[in-house]
């Protein structure tokens, strides 16, 4: 078997989709993209196009090394998003020609469903809260949201205390046993970041996320000794590389590769068992498409210390298509009782539906994520 063309397709709301042909019509999907950056990744894809073209596509980890290091320059969001699309189609390829599921492949699952979280919106308390009652009322049993908007390295307590009412009035409202995410974003530098995680102790939160910007996780061991709370991180990291002096230093509990960034199935297997061997959980990031949840299904079915996973069902991003819009097997993401099955068909385990992914592809996207600044006009992280 021989790859002959890849195919990419910038569908909305803000997805990039890549389709890989073989001489004998077998066909894999992926999703490399980075959100807001779409163009530039299906640019990479297509510079990585000039090889993989004639060659056997069985041969994943040969050709994730050869676009990963025969290049010179490797690593960063761009290249390693571009890879991990690549690698996720080669995979369903795979899959499918041997009538398997990719995680027979890797050595079979170690669990039949995993625990889904729910992210909730909402510009004031009373609003979030009813929102996180209806998506427990829908059987959720943890949801996720952004903890604060922009704030200062150095900011005053209202934003705090604003922050703090949020989590506050969310778990009156859901009782004390639903997991309650609250993601920072990176928006909070470390000043603030270790006043706020004290101030959220004790609403007994399922974890913080980006609680600094990974850059800055040096921070992390003096946020960590402010409170109990597991600290998770990892979905702007790209490597394993990336995530080595994470994992040696400590301080973060839970890690959040994202499938479709961080080099996809082959990548994200290795870092899911680096952070096995040092007691630290697998959440992997997923605020995306059908075919980046597919694959990262993949990995927690396989994955001993994968105990949660992130999908965007419903999401606010999601304006104008969600994730089945894109699949014919709708029933494959089956969610029951907080948890959602792990796909059993060939390779990926969905149905991509090309007809109408083309006709999406027409009007395509040019998403941004917004440009926030404080009151001063400086520019804000978001």
């Amino acid at each position: 078997m021989k790859i002959t063309k890849l195919t990419t397709y910038i569908v909305p709301p803000r997805w990039l989709f890549l389709k890989i042909e073989t001489d004998e019509g077998i066909v894999g999907w992926g999703e490399p993209v980075v959100e807001g950056r779409a163009l530039t990744v299906q640019a990479a894809v297509h510079e990585l196009e000039d090889y993989l073209i004639g060659k056997d596509p069985f041969l994943i980890e040969d050709h994730w090394n050869v676009m990963y290091r025969a290049g010179f320059y490797r690593g960063g969001a761009v290249h390693m998003s571009a890879i991990a699309g690549i690698d996720q189609a080669l995979w369903d390829i795979k899959g499918k020609a041997l009538g398997q599921p990719i995680h027979s492949l890797l050595g079979g699952q170690v669990r039949d469903k995993i625990k889904v979280y729910s992210w909730i919106g909402g510009d004031r308390p009373s609003d979030v809260a009813n929102n996180a009652k209806d998506v427990v009322a829908r059987g959720f049993k943890a949801i996720k949201l952004n903890g604060c908007e922009e704030m200062q390295i150095v900011d005053t307590y209202d934003k705090v205390e604003k922050a703090v009412e949020t989590i506050a009035t969310i778990r009156e409202a859901i009782g004390p046993y639903i997991g309650i995410g609250v993601d920072f974003h990176g928006r909070v530098h470390r000043p603030m970041a270790k006043v706020l995680a004290k101030e959220l102790e004790p609403y007994k939160l399922l974890f913080i996320e980006e609680p600094v910007l990974s850059e800055n996780r040096e921070a992390l061991k003096e946020i960590a000794n402010h409170c109990s709370t597991p600290i998770a991180l990892g979905e702007r990291l790209y490597s394993r590389w990336d995530f080595k002096s994470v994992l040696s230093d400590g301080y973060v509990d839970i890690l959040q590769p994202d499938l479709s960034h961080a080099g996809g199935i082959t990548e994200c297997r290795k870092i899911a068992a680096m952070a096995e061997a040092y007691d630290v959980a697998l959440a992997p990031h997923c605020p995306l498409g059908p075919i980046a949840l597919a694959a990262c299904l993949q990995v927690d079915a396989v994955s001993y210390n994968a105990f949660i996973q992130e999908q965007s069902l419903g999401i606010h991003y999601n304006k104008g298509n969600d994730i089945l819009d894109y699949i014919s097997n709708k029933e494959v993401f089956q969610y029951a009782d907080g948890f959602v099955s792990i796909p059993q068909g060939p390779g990926l385990g969905i149905e991509v539906d090309e007809a109408y992914v083309i006709e999406r592809a027409k009007e395509g996207h040019r998403w941004r994520n917004p440009v926030w600044r404080h009151e001063d006009g400086s520019v804000a992280e978001w």
